[in-house]
């Protein structure tokens, strides 16, 4: 049920996606439809006042005297959006218009540099005869090329839209997982402490009942220890969903104390490759030991239960400039590459039996209450796997 609601929210983003991006491929091409329409039109235009123009320029002092040019002086006067600039036959400008007020001597750096620019994009206009040839250069229209910047515009817009309904997205599943993830640990919580109280009840009741054997005291003291360990794991699921307080405490010294409890109770056919002397070495970090020991707890299990009885458990710690870092390794089965990130997520597991949240338990208590991170660091199926905490240095 839960990978059908997965499959369901990714398809409906990916349909989001493609449903923007033939918009905005729409909005492109129809503005760009229309970009060069304009263009076109701009080009007539211009052409039409080029032809005013030149009938200026060619016109006989009889033509001045008894033509009418009304309409050529109108069409020379309408072009009041196109920039144009008139040059002679040496590309000295003589006239420039729609420039915003831009005088062509006071600006004549501009305008050489603008003449440069237009005789290296395009052919001019050329207008007059042999004994009189000028040149007609323009730009487009500042419409034209906002209209051609206009969809990118809009594809930027339109991706921010994307990116805040997915962030909102995000955001509202996340606190809606924080929710469920808080409920749910509290009610195992409670329901952890009735058996537990019952348990210590029937181990004090065999000491009563027994109290010279020595056989049943030794193992009453190590169900003891797992009752002990019982009510450890229900005040951890109490506290999620709460701040924990973070304190110093010597990371040799808790990799220890797992050792000591996790190999008494592996297979025998377990090496156990922790670092030496860990009694005498010290190395500070600021963790929540109710917490942090489930993680290491988790991992050790897990490599475990990937070497079915038989293998290798290596543990080491290392400080480096601005974290440190403890790798526990197995020597299991592995894990498959395009997996490395899917193993943190709640629901994934190879095991028949439990639910798939240790590791996800693990990546909230490190990444959200440490400020740490963890990850596969390497892995190569049926060969083992390491995976790698890394804690900000003190």
């Amino acid at each position: 049920m839960r990978g059908i609601r997965l499959y369901e929210r990714t398809r409906w983003r990916y349909l989001l996606i493609i449903i923007s991006l033939l918009v905005v491929a729409a909005s492109i091409s129809y503005t760009n439809t229309v970009a060069n329409q304009l263009k076109l039109d701009e080009q007539k235009n211009i052409q039409l006042w080029a032809d005013a123009q030149k009938k200026f320029v060619e016109a006989t002092d009889i033509e001045y005297e008894y033509c009418d040019f009304t309409l050529h002086s109108m069409i020379e006067e309408k072009n009041s959006y196109i920039p144009v600039i008139l040059c002679d036959e040496y590309y000295r400008i003589l006239d420039a218009r729609n420039y915003n007020n831009k005088d062509i001597i006071i600006d004549s750096s501009f305008f050489k540099k603008e003449i440069e620019q237009l005789r290296q994009k395009q052919v001019p206009i050329e207008i007059g005869d042999e004994n009189i040839k000028n040149y007609i250069f323009y730009r487009q229209s500042s419409l034209i090329t906002s209209l051609e910047w206009f969809p990118y515009f809009q594809f930027a817009i339109l991706g921010m839209l994307i990116l805040i309904s997915f962030f909102t997205f995000s955001f509202n599943k996340q606190a809606e997982q924080e929710r469920v993830w808080v409920g749910m640990a509290k009610e195992t919580a409670h329901q952890l402490g009735t058996p537990i109280t019952s348990l210590m009840g029937w181990i004090e009741n065999f000491k009563l009942m027994y109290p010279e054997d020595e056989q049943i005291n030794m193992m009453c003291e190590e169900m003891n220890i797992d009752v002990e360990l019982l009510k450890l794991v229900a005040d951890r699921f109490s506290k999620i969903g709460t701040i924990p307080k973070l304190e110093p405490h010597n990371i040799y010294k808790n990799l220890a104390k797992h050792y000591q409890y996790v190999a008494q109770r592996a297979s025998r056919k377990i090496v156990f490759d922790f670092p030496a002397n860990m009694d005498k070495q010290y190395l500070e970090a600021k963790i929540n030991p109710l917490l942090f020991d489930w993680v290491i707890e988790n991992l050790l299990k897990n490599a475990l239960d990937s070497m079915q009885g038989k293998g290798t458990i290596k543990a080491s710690v290392l400080q480096l400039e601005s974290y440190i870092v403890i790798d526990i390794s197995d020597s299991g089965k592995g894990i498959p590459k395009n997996k490395f990130k899917s193993v943190f997520l709640p629901g994934y597991s190879t095991k028949k039996r439990g639910w798939g949240l240790g590791l996800s338990l693990c990546k909230r208590i490190i990444e959200k209450y440490h400020n740490g991170k963890i990850f596969v660091h390497k892995s190569v199926v049926d060969e083992g796997t390491t995976f790698r905490i890394q804690l900000p240095v003190l």
